[in-house]
């Protein structure tokens, strides 16, 4: 198939985008030993039928770590969309629908990322009531990527305001269009239940007059966060992905030892939330991941648990029989 097409190099990447002009290009950063890749792979095959005009190219992410780190790409499968050799959006996670989505909007004629009024408009409701508090920035809460965005961080969490951020960086649609939808020109922006509270002067000024706490919700502890987290269920794995589909090695060779004990288990993808990724290595003194968790004990990670499957005892573990 002539429009899906595998990159080795930095050099044949950038030719790749070259060559593409204004169409849309979309790379699939992905690893062989990922099962959760090549199940993409299919979907992108299944697409670059449909999209003749579309560039689908796929990427050993680990094996053109220039490519990988310039974009940031920490795990995979992750999807990043081009247009005249420009980023105009991501897609990070093994999501079908959403991957199908993204390329039927973004192959369409016109500037990068057109979509009806409407419809962004649904999109952006969406994100600004994804949480009580909600930050649109440029870069993460823990790694801004702007002075104003940095500030208002360290602002909010200095008043212990517990909220969810959006990275305006990731996505050229949001960062224009909410602009429209809030009438409100610049970033950062942060909403309250829903409601646009301002930038980084009103909030600088609703913490001098001491109205900031009473505008946005107050934060639990982060340990309070991650007993809550540790116990949600008899048994938590903290990993890499999911249930569906892990995200590095490790998680994936544990998610097959519980999967054979046939034990019911719930995970958490540390790679979606920083907060419980970084403090759960204190809190446990646990330095790596997977982790794995019965009854609110830390049991350990993959070495643990193979030791365990060879002695015998990992199903009475599981079950906290022992």
């Amino acid at each position: 198939m002539a429009n899906l097409v595998e990159a080795t190099t930095q050099q044949q990447f950038e030719d790749f985008l070259a060559k593409a002009g204004k169409c849309l290009t979309v790379v699939h950063f992905q690893a062989a030993w990922a099962p959760q890749c090549e199940q993409m792979n299919v979907v992108m095959a299944e697409l670059a039928k449909a999209q003749a005009h579309t560039t689908f190219v796929k990427l050993e992410a680990e094996a053109v770590p220039e490519v990988s780190e310039k974009y940031e790409i920490a795990s995979v499968p992750t999807f990043l969309f081009f247009k005249g050799g420009e980023k105009v959006d991501r897609l990070d996670g093994a999501n079908a629908p959403e991957l199908t989505k993204k390329v039927t909007r973004l192959a369409v004629a016109g500037s990068p990322g057109e979509e009806s009024s409407t419809d962004l408009n649904q999109r952006l409701k969406k994100l600004i009531n994804a949480a009580p508090c909600m930050l649109f920035m440029k870069g993460s809460a823990q790694d801004p990527r702007c002075g104003f965005s940095k500030q208002l961080v360290a602002l909010l969490k200095t008043h212990s305001i517990q909220f969810s951020s959006f990275d305006i960086l990731s996505d050229e649609e949001v960062r224009q269009g909410l602009k429209t939808y809030s009438n409100w020109p610049t970033y950062p922006q942060l909403y309250a239940n829903g409601e646009l509270v301002g930038g980084l002067d009103i909030v600088k000024e609703l913490a001098e007059s001491g109205e900031l706490e009473n505008t946005c919700p107050k934060a639990v502890t982060l340990e309070h966060r991650l007993k809550t987290v540790i116990n949600k269920s008899s048994v938590v794995l903290f990993m890499k992905g999911n249930k569906e589909g892990a995200r590095c090695g490790f998680s994936r060779q544990t998610l097959e030892l519980l999967n054979d004990t046939g034990v019911d288990y719930d995970t958490f993808d540390i790679l979606q939330d920083e907060e419980v990724r970084q403090g759960l290595k204190i809190y446990s003194n646990w330095p790596t991941y997977p982790q794995l968790y019965v009854k609110g004990e830390l049991i350990g990670g993959l070495d643990i648990l193979k030791e365990l499957k060879e002695s015998g005892d990992l199903v009475s573990v599981l079950k906290g029989e022992s």
